[in-house]
């Protein structure tokens, strides 16, 4: 069985896959808009997206430490099922899916974990991520944030309508031009995974072929 840890690494990818294809939705203020329609906006620009490219930067807070985890790389989307996040700080890793097998490749310790993407998405809500069919509307309840950052940016809240084990809320920040900028997922044990993307390139052509990983001679292959 893939463990808890390695579950929630995989789940917090799975969401930034999801929501990394919400940018450009179209003319107008955020500001001007209910949380209800701007999701809505969101969602179209979902469903008409077909790939995206990014470089990313990561920080994780976690409730009984005191440090950070920071990592840095590159990330790309085919949908559905296809992608591919390649760390290179604070060591290089890769966690890579061509759809039916997940793989997570640790430089450090020599060794490549793979696993059934079906084995790992249990729930509704994860496996509509991964698949490329997920809703907002139909997923989440869509609320305002207490805390709204510049008097022209939306901060959503979004909170899972069946209660998931590795995410009580999510919150998307939304500038005047209705593109994403940052991505917070807050698990059920008081951690925070903050995610902002940059030099972003959607609808580009991608082979498939991107989307396996062969690791180094040397490396130890765990069959979960």
């Amino acid at each position: 069985m893939v463990n808890d840890a390695l579950k929630k690494i995989l789940f917090f990818a799975i969401c930034g896959v999801f929501f990394s294809l919400f940018f450009l939705v179209g003319p107008g203020s955020a500001a001007d808009r209910s949380p209800e329609e701007i999701a809505r906006l969101l969602q179209e620009t979902y469903d008409k997206t077909t790939s995206m490219t990014a470089d990313f930067q990561q920080v994780t807070s976690m409730k009984m430490s005191r440090r950070d985890r920071r990592g840095e790389g590159t990330v790309a989307i085919l949908k559905p099922g296809r992608m591919r996040w390649d760390y290179v700080s604070p060591d290089p890793q890769v966690l890579v899916s061509d759809g039916e097998t997940m793989s997570m490749y640790f430089s450090k310790s020599k060794q490549m974990m793979v696993m059934p993407a079906k084995e790992y998405l249990q729930s509704d809500v994860t496996y509509s991520f991964f698949a490329g069919t997920g809703n907002i509307l139909r997923d989440f309840n869509v609320m305002p944030c207490e805390e709204v950052e510049g008097e022209e940016i939306c901060s959503l809240k979004l909170v899972p309508k069946t209660p998931h084990l590795q995410v009580e809320f999510i919150r998307v920040w939304v500038d005047s031009n209705f593109l994403v900028t940052r991505l917070c997922i807050y698990d059920n044990y008081g951690s925070v995974t903050d995610l902002h993307f940059s030099n972003i390139m959607i609808n580009k052509v991608i082979s498939p072929d991107f989307f396996s990983f062969s690791p180094p001679a040397d490396t130890e292959i765990v069959e979960q």
